[in-house]
């Protein structure tokens, strides 16, 4: 016999249990099911590090940055888990870039100065720089995977059910206007509504249902790198404008005792399919860092301690990719800069699913159908 529930989450990483956790504070039942097993490597939500900050080229971005940063504390406070390590952002590259994000920080009333290469050598000594650099305090890392278990416990604790290994086969829509979800296992769920949250998986289980503008999906790459004065203060995450766009930040529990430092690509990533990546380093990819960190990381170690790979789901503009079509919620292939979002994406995603106002229409799928171009990372 089915069971029900008002809402059914496909995909377990951080957007979808985001939304769990959104969806649950506000009373709704909830069943989260994700394909594989709690704590998995295989999407792009695992790892202890990634970005939060909130120097962005594009005030969209920066305001929502800020009300991203509220909803992670709530989490914090919810979970009595610290997931941000506010370690402070850089940006550098070219003086465009650099002139633009200050920008935006200024018009949004961040805090933030702007030094000359020489003199941010001389506050980060280990780091070499170019141009106009950009800091702003409010910037550093977030743990990714005890973010996940965060919001996924803090749904539960609300009468939200969460299953692991829990595949989905398909997805009906039923005369009352719900969704028949069959689970590989052959047991189904009868749901008022769907949330798709699957990262690269989005377009296979969507496909059929909503018209998706092409979703590429990649294979990146991020490794490890040791500090060579592990004692020395932690530098701030920064952002580079330079070749395939550089980031690298505090590694947290994954970069060991010795806090090693994780850098990876923004662009350049293996294209693959969800299902078909390999998880194989990319030769060419750990000489492009190695040699990145010999020119401008002279205070780490050049060779890599540990090596890993995720994946990026990019939409054609960048954007995030939230909207619905009667049962169905489609929720942000975030083309890999949507982590440090993921609360305030669980929020916009529950909007939808309750019909409340909110999500920005840039993310909606019209926006994307008509080609809108916008670099936002």
């Amino acid at each position: 016999m089915a069971i029900r529930a008002e809402l059914v989450v496909i995909g377990g990483g951080l957007m979808g249990s985001a939304t769990a956790w959104a969806a649950s504070r506000r009373g709704l039942s909830v069943l989260l099911l994700e394909q594989y097993g709690r704590g998995h490597n295989r999407g792009s939500s695992h790892g202890s590090s990634r970005i939060v900050r909130r120097g962005y080229q594009e005030p969209l971005y920066t305001e929502l940055t800020g009300r991203s940063f509220e909803l992670w504390r709530e989490l914090e406070l919810d979970s009595g888990a610290p997931l941000l390590r506010m370690l402070g952002n850089v940006d550098f590259g070219s003086r465009a870039y650099a002139e633009s994000v200050a920008a935006q920080l200024a018009a949004s009333v961040v805090e933030h100065e702007i030094l000359s290469a020489p003199e941010a050598e001389q506050r980060w000594p280990g780091m070499r720089f170019e141009g106009l650099v950009v800091h702003h305090t409010q910037g550093g890392t977030v743990d990714a995977g005890a973010a996940v278990t965060a919001f996924q416990d803090g749904a539960v604790r609300r009468g939200a059910v969460v299953r692991h290994d829990t595949a989905v086969a398909s997805l009906d829509p039923t005369p009352d206007g719900g969704v028949r979800v069959l689970q590989a296992d052959g047991a189904e769920v009868l749901a008022g509504t769907v949330v798709v949250a699957a990262g690269g998986w989005t377009g296979e289980i969507l496909g059929g249902h909503l018209s998706l503008p092409a979703l590429n999906v990649t294979q990146q790459e991020t490794f490890h790198f040791p500090r060579r004065d592990p004692a020395s203060p932690a530098w701030p995450s920064v952002v580079h404008e330079w070749g395939a766009g550089i980031y690298h930040l505090a590694g947290g529990p994954l970069g060991g005792p010795q806090d090693d430092r994780k850098i990876g690509q923004h662009y350049g990533g293996l294209p693959t399919t969800a299902a078909g990546r390999d998880g194989v380093v990319s030769a060419a990819t750990r000489e492009t860092l190695v040699e990145y960190v010999k020119e401008w990381l002279p205070g780490l170690d050049p060779t890599p301690r540990t090596e890993t790979s995720c994946l990026y789901t990019f939409t054609p503009s960048e954007d995030f990719l939230l909207d619905r079509v009667g049962p169905f919620v489609v929720c942000s292939p975030c083309s890999g800069h949507g982590a440090k979002f993921a609360p305030l994406i669980g929020e916009l995603t529950t909007d939808l699913v309750t019909g409340a106002a909110g999500v920005p229409e840039r993310f909606r799928l019209p926006a994307h159908a008509s080609g809108t171009p916008g670099k936002t990372g």
